[in-house]
């Protein structure tokens, strides 16, 4: 097998030494978007001090680094700002650290952590010109910067051509074009990011024009003290270019700390401003907004709207739109049932099917016999569950891996999985959970950790896998018809959210958020999904195989020496008290623990009959089903959630399924009763 080495970058950002990056931009930018995108489960948020603005925090996974990435309230400029804007500005050159001049203040640090490493300005790059002069004075707080050009696709359409490398270059600052809403460049833009700090690579400076900084230089000498440097702490730029423009801010701290200087600098800017056609304020608002104009003009132009789209441009509409998208996944996830209820069915039919009739015949009545015989039944449900069903959805799963369509239905429904304190790489493992739970679990725990594998694995256990759909369609569907069939899927979703909500309350423990990188559409390779599908996979053999052997020579022993009527009685409290049922149906209750598959032709031998209708009445079939659906999966879940998550969650894990499946199931037995003596 060969092996890939991959370069680790130093120093390596994680723990405390994660980056802090901070995303500044103007009004309806994107910014909000695009942090959501990458947030955590569990983004904290709280007020910049001494404002009613709020900001959002989460840590963010990327690549083998971490980053505590900050949305800050809108901002259009960081010159007269007001009382809401102005800690935004704080926070960006002090953090959690006050400077001298703000000993006086009532209020604490604006923000609970340290100023950022990086800033990110999310720019619409269909107003690219207005928000140069933004990025103009953000270049002025000397830390390293990306610009995230977002909204592209808008751009596009209407003609707007943008150089992207000859703005990055004019910029000194790297340019990375996005289209948050569907998480097209995101990947790249907090790759970018890491990069640009380890290459503490600030933008290029961007002094104002020649005839403005000529007439501030007597004022520039005034303010370039080392007094002042160390108790407003901002570069010198900066603090001209504010003190210039009569900041009251800047200019009531002046006016409290440095009092005797005062008149002097006031006295400097009257001069400066003689010197130029218009007042020094305006003066430098014209120019910035010309040096603006000056670097749009040199990497933009305008263009005839573009028209036609190829096909990859209307595949992402359909997948990554947010309305559009959810019904791209739909029809995916349609495609999976496709494959679980008619493909995979016929392939049961000519596979296991044969071998269980061929074994049919079979009924031997010594013990050796039966243990043969039930080793024999046990490998044809292996092969009933690989065959059938498990290979050919995971083969179809990792086809659309590879062809960069997961992903994209991963990054549609991840705001919705965040509602259950899961991200949306789960998607896969969910979808796989129909045909297996086991090789589901397996690959939830290859994507999550800590609190999130724990909840994506209790979780999957209620997806109702192959086994647990065939005998709701069988049953449910002869005798409870459509609605019925429609109604106990419904009810399992609508669980599944409201059991994720409860798992999910406690937020403190839930991982970084997740840059989920989009790719390009491409043909999947033979070679490399059946490889993936058997590392999926191959659970089964370690797993699953000596446990379907091993339950089937366990129930076959208890069958053989006649102890199914002292099964029956000791859990008539559970089937026939709380549940409504027949006695008899004690033991496919229990043993539907080891093999489900089995567990409809146990119901038939319980009852005598294949016709079950004509000794359970509707309410019971209803009843029995929902148990079925909610009840421990199989045993091989329970096993390989021993391995993914620990011995703890894993009994907790069964004790919350028994639980809900005997409260769900009873709770609607009752209804059902009451129902339908109302209607007598």
């Amino acid at each position: 097998m060969s092996t890939a080495t991959i370069p680790l970058r130093t120093p390596l950002f994680r723990g405390d030494r994660r980056l802090r990056i901070a995303l500044v931009g103007m009004p309806n930018a994107g910014k909000s978007t695009l942090f959501n995108a990458v947030s955590s489960t569990a983004p904290r948020r709280g007020r910049l001090a001494g404002t009613g603005r709020a900001y959002e925090e989460c840590t963010v996974q990327i690549g083998l680094d971490e980053a505590s990435v900050i949305e800050l309230p809108s901002i259009a400029s960081l010159h007269h700002l007001g009382e809401d804007d102005l800690p935004a500005l704080k926070f960006l050159l002090w953090g959690d650290e006050r400077p001298p001049i703000s000993v006086h203040e009532p209020d604490g640090p604006p923000a609970p952590f340290a100023p950022p490493d990086l800033i990110v300005q999310v720019v619409d790059a269909t107003r690219l010109e207005s928000h140069l002069e933004l990025t103009l004075e953000l270049a002025q707080l000397g830390r390293p910067m990306v610009m995230a050009l977002n909204m592209m696709d808008e751009a596009w359409d209407k003609g707007l051509h943008i150089n992207v490398k000859a703005l990055s270059r004019l910029l000194g600052m790297p340019v990375v074009p996005t289209v948050a809403l569907m998480g097209q460049g995101i990947a790249q833009l907090f790759s970018t990011a890491v990069a640009a700090v380890r290459a503490a690579a600030c933008p290029l400076p961007q002094p104002a024009s020649k005839h403005i900084c000529d007439s501030l230089q007597p004022l520039s000498r005034a303010l370039n003290r080392q007094d002042i440097h160390t108790a407003f702490r901002v570069p010198h730029a900066l603090l001209l270019m504010q003190v210039a423009a009569g900041d009251p801010y800047f200019h009531d701290e002046l006016g409290q700390h440095f009092p005797q200087l005062l008149p002097q600098l006031q006295r400097l800017r009257e001069d400066a401003a003689r010197a130029l056609p218009r007042p020094l304020e305006e003066e430098m608002h014209a120019d910035r907004h010309h040096r603006a104009a000056t670097l749009f003009e040199a990497s933009a132009r305008m263009g005839a709207p573009h028209e036609g789209r190829g096909w990859r441009y209307w595949l992402d509409e359909l997948f990554l739109h947010p309305q559009w998208g959810l019904i791209g996944s739909l029809t995916v996830f349609a495609a999976v049932l496709f494959m679980v209820f008619e493909v995979s069915s016929w392939l049961d039919a000519m596979t296991s099917a044969r071998l269980v009739n061929a074994l049919a015949g079979w009924q031997p009545a010594s013990t050796t016999g039966v243990v043969a015989r039930a080793v024999a039944d046990g490998l044809a449900g292996l092969v009933g569950i690989v065959v059938p069903y498990m290979l050919p959805l995971v083969l179809l799963l990792v086809a659309l891996e590879e062809a960069g369509v997961m992903q994209r239905i991963a990054f549609v429904v991840d705001r919705g999985f965040h509602q259950i304190g899961l991200h949306g790489g789960v998607a896969v493992p969910f979808l796989t959970g129909l045909g297996c739970n086991v090789p589901a679990i397996s690959a939830a725990a290859k994507v999550t950790s800590g609190r999130e594998r724990v909840i994506a694995s209790v979780l999957i256990t209620f997806v109702p896998c192959s086994a647990r759909s065939a005998i709701i369609l069988a049953l449910a569907g002869e005798y409870l018809g459509g609605t019925g069939v429609f109604a106990i899927f419904a009810l399992t979703i609508i669980l599944i959210a409201l059991m994720g909500r409860l798992l999910a309350r406690d937020r403190r423990e839930f991982g970084p958020g997740q840059v989920q990188e989009i790719p390009p559409y491409a043909l999947p390779h033979w070679r490399s999904m059946l490889a993936e599908t058997w590392a999926r996979t191959e659970d089964i053999l370690t797993i699953v195989t000596p446990l379907l052997v091993g339950g089937s020579v366990v129930l076959a022993l208890l069958h053989h020496v006649g102890a199914d009527a002292a099964i029956n009685a000791l859990f008539t409290p559970v089937s026939a008290w709380w549940l409504g049922l027949p006695a008899v149906l004690g033991v496919p209750i229990l043993f539907g623990v080891l093999r489900k598959e089995l567990s409809l032709l146990m119901i038939y031998q319980a009852l005598g009959t294949f016709e079950i209708g004509s000794r359970l009445d509707w309410v019971q079939i209803t009843t029995f089903l929902l148990f079925l659906t909610f009840y421990v999966p199989c045993i091989s879940t329970f096993a390989v959630m021993l391995k993914t998550v620990g011995r703890k969650e894993a009994l907790v894990s069964v004790a919350l399924s028994v639980g809900v499946a005997l409260l769900v199931s009873g709770t609607v037995r009752l209804l059902l009763e009451g129902a339908r003596l109302i209607s007598v």
